[in-house]
């Protein structure tokens, strides 16, 4: 269990929120985690269950069928599903899709879809990559071209998270490619929506319960009116969520990061060695020192970073920063913490295993590593 005694972030309403998130996901989420990882998806009841309990997209303004809260609220659904281990989607539709639909979303967009999402019902995707535009988002290849009063959209998506379960999808396409990134727009594709296709069920190396599709768009014809945001700001809306996505993803990284600590001095003092336990010898002392203090100023840096986006103060760079930072360290520990578990750590009864896995992409996901420093860079 996470412990909270220390943090600064976050009050006694955050405190009671977060023992709610602990019961729903004790009694709905881990039971079931190895059949979530074995079909390499949520089913559709954990996430009612998640809904009924208020878990799902708990920013959304009250007129929008949420509870109106701040961010921090859902920083602790973030940190307590990367705490348990678990790679569902939830995030992905608290802390990025709702804020697209409650910022850019028509009265009749927000109608539609917000209600839903709160309560589980609706499922949300943001396609962006593609099999030939990762990180570089300006690459993409994907057209809406008009056509009278509707857009017909061409294309395929990649390393879509929810993409199985998805019944929207916010689709990042080029409406006037010869303007670049000033010609990019975002459009909502129901799922049920001719030529819309799914394709399969990604084989990943880890986050195995998380559905991560391929999408295909075969002249998808959709109304005008499914633009989300105006035409040809795409790109700028994109740049304009990504501190709280890449905030997001720092959040997770450091809660995975102390339960892979946590289960290695668990593992530690209880296995024997040569005559005494493995925590007593020196190496393995010194090697969980140093990670302690690794999480001591994650904690702390997180919750700077949590509080200053809580201010609206967070600056690209500084979320930037935070991932960066956040993910190479979650992989330090994992990788330690799997070392201290000597041959068990290889294991997949072992938890160490599948966090060590499910670490990995972290470094990828929501920008690079590599892009994080360029980004970095420009605030020097």
């Amino acid at each position: 269990m996470l412990d909270m005694s220390t943090r600064t972030a976050y009050n006694e309403d955050h405190d009671m929120f977060r023992d709610t998130v602990r019961k729903v996901f004790a009694e709905h989420l881990a039971p079931h985690m190895d059949e979530h990882e074995e079909k390499g998806i949520v089913p559709r009841e954990v996430w009612k269950a998640c809904g009924e309990a208020g878990l799902l997209c708990p920013t959304v303004s009250e007129e929008n069928g949420g509870l109106g809260l701040d961010f921090g609220y859902n920083a602790v659904v973030a940190e307590e599903l990367s705490y348990l281990g678990s790679s569902a989607g939830f995030t992905l539709q608290n802390d990025i899709t709702a804020n697209y639909f409650e910022r850019l979303g028509s009265p009749e967009q927000k109608a539609k879809y917000l209600p839903g999402m709160v309560t589980g019902d609706v499922i949300t995707a943001i396609a962006m990559t593609e099999p030939g535009a990762g990180s570089d988002l300006q690459g993409i290849r994907t057209t809406a071209k008009e056509d009278g009063n509707h857009l017909v959209i061409n294309g395929s998506k990649t390393y879509i998270t929810n993409g199985q379960n998805a019944d929207v999808v916010i689709v990042v396409a080029k409406t006037d490619p010869t303007m670049g990134a000033k010609g990019t727009s975002l459009i909502l594709v129901d799922a049920d929506t001719p030529g819309f296709e799914r394709g399969r069920n990604l084989d990943k190396i880890g986050q195995h319960s998380a559905d991560t599709s391929e999408l295909f768009f075969n002249d998808v014809r959709v109304p005008k009116t499914n633009m989300l945001g105006a035409e040809g700001m795409g790109f700028i809306h994109l740049m304009e969520e990504l501190p709280q996505e890449r905030l997001s993803i720092a959040i997770g990284c450091q809660a995975s990061a102390q339960r892979a600590f946590d289960e290695a001095v668990k593992f530690t003092k209880e296995r024997a060695a040569f005559g005494k336990t493995v925590f007593e010898f020196q190496n393995t002392k010194f090697t969980l020192a140093d990670l302690k203090a690794d999480l001591q100023v994650g904690w702390a840096h997180l919750d700077w970073a949590l509080t200053r986006h809580l201010q609206g103060k967070l600056t690209t760079g500084e979320a930037s920063a935070a991932k960066l930072w956040h993910t190479e360290m979650q992989w330090k520990v994992m990788d330690a913490a799997l070392q201290l578990h000597g041959g068990a750590g290889y294991m997949n009864e072992y938890a160490v295993a599948r966090l060590w896995r499910d670490a990995r992409v972290t470094r990828i996901f929501g920008g690079t590593s590599e892009i994080m420093k360029e980004v970095i860079s420009r605030e020097i």
